[in-house]
């Protein structure tokens, strides 16, 4: 069972993430306070600006502590939903709009989403970004 931790600001249950990712995306000057054999979660409260906390609230990590823009959080820009291929959800949405994309296999072709997947080091969430694409897939399906 995965256990749940509130963040130390919002107090909101943040969600697991994969050690290497934390260590992966914080700052260079960061890293070396990146516990191995610690559990971190991060923060998805789009207003809250903590990214990653470890399970003993010791180490937080800030949207300034994070080399890139965290695609749910407000402040980001911008909003990358595939980080292995810098594809943003505005790329996405002009597919669908634009480019008359219908399903995963276009947006992969238009876009260049999921080509090159190393989604454990480079996405926030530590995993695979294929289920927001479809998400942000089906807003811009509806939209139309």
């Amino acid at each position: 069972m995965v256990e749940k931790k509130c963040c130390p600001l919002c107090h909101q249950v943040g969600e697991n993430v994969p050690n290497i990712a934390v260590r992966h995306l914080v700052l260079e000057d960061l890293i070396k306070k990146v516990i191995d054999k610690e559990n971190y979660y991060v923060c998805i409260n789009e207003n809250c600006n903590v990214v990653y906390y470890s399970s003993n609230n010791k180490n937080t990590f800030y949207e300034k502590h994070v080399k890139v823009p965290v695609w749910f959080k407000k402040r980001a820009n911008p909003k990358y939903i595939c980080y292995c291929n810098d594809v943003t959800e505005e790329q996405i949405i002009d597919a669908v709009l634009n480019n008359d994309a219908k399903n995963m296999k276009d947006i992969i072709r238009l876009t260049g989403a999921m080509k090159n997947g190393q989604c454990e080091l480079n996405n926030p969430l530590g995993k695979c970004c294929s289920p927001v694409i479809l998400e942000t897939l089906k807003k811009a399906l509806d939209s139309k």
